[in-house]
């Protein structure tokens, strides 16, 4: 999407500002013992308060309001009837959708007792996700945010997941550019517009650098038993600093 008026900006403000609710009610409640399903309809339940819709469930008849992953699951985690154990680590993906405009965020953290270099992969990941957002602006090669998180990645000694990626976003939850990689592609020439509305979301992990679908056919997984941190953000380019939709 390329804003193009001042109802546009506000749109995604409002739809961005529930998201980041819904995530922050979600970490603030989630438990040890508690069901991810459980989880997953108090996020359900803020949606609703606003008027806001979730986008997965409304474009591709997704299993659940929000996507909870687990552990050494990447994305899309269908919430059911597995319990957050202590220790574990969380993953919250929110996209949502109101009066036409959407938004797209997500969060990982761990739940007590915390382990630091868990704790490490969480907080390095939102970091880097930061790096990126804070070089973003019209004119700037798109694939600065793959070289930003590979080169980050890598000396901190983290692996990236290779096949997820960032994407357009704001009429709809994925829009051109559908593919923002998270590698350094020094043949992508694209160029950041003024307006454009993009997710940034790296994916950072602790051994395997790729997932797989698993048999319920939406959960992402790594293939060994290493840890997958994810941080997202709905950000609108500007000349200047990028704004970011999805903070609170």
């Amino acid at each position: 999407m390329i804003v193009d008026s001042p109802k546009d900006i506000e749109g995604l403000k409002k739809i961005g500002r529930v998201v980041a609710l819904t995530i922050k009610e979600m970490k603030e409640r989630a438990r040890p013992g508690m069901t991810t399903q459980e989880l997953d309809e108090i996020g359900e339940r803020v949606l609703n308060k606003h008027g806001a819709s979730s986008a997965p469930q409304k474009m591709y008849n997704f299993p659940g309001a929000t996507c909870i992953s687990l552990n050494h699951e990447a994305a899309h985690g269908v919430p059911g009837n597995r319990k957050i154990r202590k220790g574990d680590v969380l993953n919250i993906d929110v996209s949502a959708e109101l009066n036409g405009y959407f938004a797209d965020a997500g969060h990982s953290f761990q739940i007590p007792p915390y382990n630091p270099q868990i704790v490490k992969l969480c907080r390095f990941t939102h970091q880097t996700m930061m790096k990126v957002i804070s070089q973003l602006k019209h004119g700037v090669k798109l694939n600065l945010i793959g070289q930003i998180i590979e080169t980050e990645a890598g000396g901190a000694g983290y692996g990236v997941i290779k096949n997820l990626c960032s994407h357009g976003v704001g009429r709809s939850l994925h829009e051109e550019p559908f593919q923002i990689l998270h590698v350094y592609n020094p043949n992508e020439e694209t160029l950041l517009q003024e307006g454009q509305v993009i997710t940034v979301e790296p994916f950072l992990t602790t051994g395997a650098e790729y997932v797989l679908e698993q048999p319920d056919g939406w959960t992402l997984r790594v293939p060994d038993e290493s840890y997958v941190a994810q941080q997202e953000h709905t950000v609108i380019i500007t000349r200047n600093e990028p704004m970011i939709v999805t903070a609170i």
